[in-house]
């Protein structure tokens, strides 16, 4: 017997417009949560799909796998450490747990307070002497000098941060044209891979005094723009990260879709339509999984090549503890040990989340 059909019910109509508000609402929760994911949040998304009315099991799921076991593995390493930490001994005493690593944060921290407060009073009591100075007329007395206190644990984590910046934005400019023309030219890259598999495994430690060496022979000026200890730890940053960004944008170019090139050949385009047009959309995922190596390779060099050289930043500030060898000394090494360890996780995820913008902006 044949079913006559009809109009859908209010209650049907209803239910159907329920379940399409619904699934926008969850394609808006997913888009978001990329986003979520590239700043290392990506615990958010489930919570979010919670509120919606998603199921909560398997969200409760992924905020374990996302969040619980994590922070279950961080309370586990720092029972370990506390329990362990106090049977080791060292020429400067026990080895400190989490609890003396705080203190020893929290005591550079107040460190950091009380040198503002004295550049601050200086500063103040500059101004109130050349106000007298030049309220009696005696303008030509008048004398403005930056205050010259020592700098802080704040001050040498940003000097660090800004010497690997500088390095890794000249190797950069260098690596990727190179990399480019090693995968457009294989004549170009046999030429150049000689020269790369030598200087590739230098050690920093090894550059280090060529390019102090170097620097102080050539950037001879009155008023240098930057500091010799800054270009000498930046340039030997980029000696040493330059190559993971180099040799993976040679393959990414050297892989990209033949059929992009022989498209490229027919409508004549120009050298540099044909790079930027097909060339870098395509081995963009390389060239940034080059730059993320490259980064973390110059942190990794820029501490070591400020221990050995004693130019200014984190790597200098652990050196000057471990030469100090107070009772706090060992604390704080392992407060700045940590900070390297998270600034380079910092530095990481947002190379990634770069990359992440600039591959959505090539696709559109």
């Amino acid at each position: 017997m044949a079913t006559a059909t009809g109009p859908l019910s209010p209650s049907s109509s209803e239910d159907a417009a329920t379940e399409a508000r619904r699934e926008r609402l969850f394609a808006r929760i997913n888009k978001i949560g990329k986003w979520f994911d590239l700043i290392g949040l990506s615990f958010i998304t489930p919570l979010l799909r919670i509120g919606a009315g998603d199921s909560v099991k398997q969200n409760t799921r992924d905020l374990w796998r996302l969040i619980g076991a994590p922070l279950l593995a961080i309370i586990a390493f720092l029972s370990l450490w506390a329990w362990s930490a106090p049977m080791v001994q060292t020429s400067l005493g026990a080895v400190p747990g989490p609890a003396q690593v705080w203190a020893a944060a929290e005591l550079l921290h107040q460190d950091h307070v009380r040198e503002r407060e004295k550049g601050a009073a200086f500063y103040e009591r500059q101004e109130e002497r050349n106000a007298k100075l030049m309220a009696a007329g005696k303008e030509d007395r008048v004398k403005w000098r930056d205050y010259t206190g020592k700098p802080t644990y704040y001050d040498q984590i940003w000097t660090s941060i800004q010497t690997v910046l500088m390095g890794f934005m000249i190797g950069t400019a260098f690596a990727v044209p190179l990399g480019i023309l090693c995968g457009l030219s294989p004549s170009f890259q046999a030429a150049l891979n000689p020269l790369i598999q030598v200087f590739k495994p230098v050690s920093p430690l090894a550059w280090l005094p060529i390019v102090t060496m170097v620097v102080s022979a050539v950037y001879v000026t009155k008023d240098p723009t930057f500091s010799k200890s800054f270009l000498t730890s930046a340039i030997t940053v980029t000696l040493c990260s330059l190559w993971p960004t180099l040799i993976n944008t040679a393959l990414g170019v050297a892989s990209i879709d033949k059929d992009l090139v022989n498209v490229g050949r027919v409508l004549k385009l120009g050298f540099w339509t044909k790079v930027f047009k097909l060339v870098l959309p395509s081995a963009l995922p390389l060239i940034f999984t080059g730059l993320r190596l490259s980064l973390g390779v110059g942190w990794m060099v820029l501490i070591a090549a400020e221990m050995l050289a004693q130019n200014p930043g984190l790597g200098k500030f652990v050196w000057d503890e471990f030469q100090n060898g107070s009772s706090q000394s060992l604390a704080k090494i392992m407060v700045a040990v940590l900070t390297i360890g998270i600034i380079g996780l910092l530095l990481d995820r947002t190379m990634y989340a770069i990359q992440a913008a600039f591959t959505h902006a090539a696709k559109r």
